[in-house]
């Protein structure tokens, strides 16, 4: 017999769950956000192996090896990160029955990823980017006030990604409330490991909110919103920047990424090396402001972000134009050997 369950209390599930595990995977899902997680990218994974279940294995009560090896299977257009986050999910499924006294099998395999190589744009491409996005003609069919709208919204957000270092989802979901234009401050709340910080704009990008928020307020007043989607009552969804960001690059017919598709988190590493070599450049001592700059990123430990400058050429003639010492000690490589 199917499980239908869909409650709506406390955590307000978006999705159905149908198998035989439905009452587990729920009950993870409460037990999260009860903890204080999000865990909405995770409902809807959980809903696909819900599917999985209720598709091949109707009769199951528990996650056996079958159904731990049929989920943990690489799909085709899936990379290794994504394919350790899926089983990672299932495993605090799986830990979840255990704690509940129902037996579940848990693989060893940590079937571990593989940490991206990051495109980072140069200023060049930067410059040509916003100005094409500056330039760029909203669909004479459609909704044009509609279109225009979002127009500026993404001609603001991409700003913010660059020029503060924000992430996708952090500029996404800030609220109106979250943008205090006298400090020039904006609170970025919940963010990733449900931490939340400061940060500080650039002038220019105060008095640019400014303008932009006067603007929809008079044309969204209710909006909570600081950047609202086709329904106002929602913030624009992640897909449609990522969407815009990949229109916008293309019309930058010459600029180069190695093969690497740029997306909208290369602005926030383009950020975090163009200010490290500012720093590098004016003389800063580094090591005293790295703690500085990953709190203001939000990362857990100035590693993280030294992550971002260590795949970057440009960061290494900065490095190598600032130490005396590199030139006597590291031979300059030719071609051959770079293979």
């Amino acid at each position: 017999m199917r499980l239908a369950i869909h409650y709506w209390g406390y955590s307000r599930l978006k999705y159905s769950f149908e198998s035989m595990l439905a009452p587990y995977i729920v009950g993870l899902i409460e037990q999260k956000r009860a903890d204080g997680f999000k865990y909405s990218n995770e409902e809807y994974t959980l809903k696909k192996f819900d599917d999985l279940c209720l598709e091949k294995f109707p009769d199951s009560a528990t996650i056996t090896v079958d159904i731990f090896e049929a989920w943990a299977t690489i799909r085709p257009t899936e990379g290794k990160n994504a394919r350790r986050h899926r089983v990672s999910l299932l495993r605090q499924l799986c830990f979840y029955m255990l704690s509940c006294g129902i037996d579940a099998y848990i693989s060893h395999d940590r079937f571990s990823g593989e940490k991206p190589i990051q495109y980072i744009p140069s200023k060049d491409e930067i410059e040509r980017f916003f100005t094409a996005l500056d330039a760029w003609q909203c669909a004479k069919n459609g909704n044009k006030a509609l279109s225009m709208r979002l127009l500026d919204e993404y001609k603001i957000m991409f700003r913010l990604y660059y020029c503060c270092g924000l992430r996708l989802s952090e500029a996404r979901l800030l609220k109106r409330d979250d943008v205090d234009l006298g400090n020039g401050v904006l609170t970025i709340m919940h963010s990733k490991g449900l931490k939340d910080r400061l940060v500080y704009l650039p002038n220019d990008g105060t008095e640019m909110l400014r303008k932009y928020l006067q603007k929809t307020i008079r044309s969204i007043p209710a909006s909570q919103w600081l950047f609202p989607g086709e329904n106002t009552n929602n913030p624009i969804w992640a897909n449609s920047i990522c969407c815009k960001f990949v229109s916008i690059w293309k019309l930058i017919a010459d600029a180069v990424n190695g093969g690497k598709r740029p997306s909208v988190h290369c602005l926030r590493h383009a950020f975090v090396v163009e200010r490290m070599n500012e720093w590098m450049n004016q003389g800063v001592d580094l090591k005293e402001m790295m703690p500085y700059l990953s709190k203001y990123l939000g990362h857990a430990s100035s590693a993280e972000t030294y992550y971002y400058y260590h795949l970057v050429d440009r960061a290494f003639a900065v490095v190598r134009q600032k130490d005396s010492v590199s030139a006597r000690v590291i031979p300059e490589v030719i071609p051959y050997e770079e293979y």
